[in-house]
């Protein structure tokens, strides 16, 4: 193949519109913008998001708050989801392929809503202090994750 004879597809490429290129071409004289008005003269230029006068949007907008760019999101797990799984030694991995879980984010945080009947192994990013409370309670363990 040769560089030289590539081509774009048929119909992509258009000429560019003559303006102001006499009367016979049908676009002389005011060269599509009209006659008189803010835009016809020469020199015409307006900043971004000006609206003829009209309040702009991004000033009628509200704005309160911030967004947290550098905020975490972790993938939620409760101590219930656990207790009804099959076997004692849960991992990322296996809380995804278990289909609790569909992405691990930045992170698995283990939440201690309900309640365990049997000790149980967590690996996770993250534990709330009662989530670990009730781990230790059951006679389980659990262990922090680096990310």
């Amino acid at each position: 193949m040769n560089l030289s004879s590539l081509h774009p597809p048929k119909g992509q490429k258009h000429a560019p519109k003559r303006i102001g290129r006499g009367m016979g071409s049908g676009r002389g004289k005011t060269a599509t913008r009209g006659s008189k008005g803010q835009h016809a003269g020469t020199g015409f230029s307006q900043k971004r998001g000006f609206e003829g006068g009209q309040m702009p949007l991004h000033r009628r907008l509200p704005k309160r708050g911030f967004t947290n760019i550098f905020k975490k999101q972790y993938a939620l797990v409760n101590l219930q989801q656990l207790d009804k799984l099959e076997g004692d030694h849960f991992t990322p991995q296996r809380l995804r392929e278990l289909g609790v879980i569909r992405r691990t984010l930045d992170g698995v945080k283990v939440l201690g809503t309900g309640s365990l009947t049997r000790p149980i192994t967590v690996f996770a990013h993250r534990f709330s202090k009662s989530a670990a409370e009730k781990i230790a309670a059951s006679g389980g363990k659990f262990e922090v994750l680096g990310r």
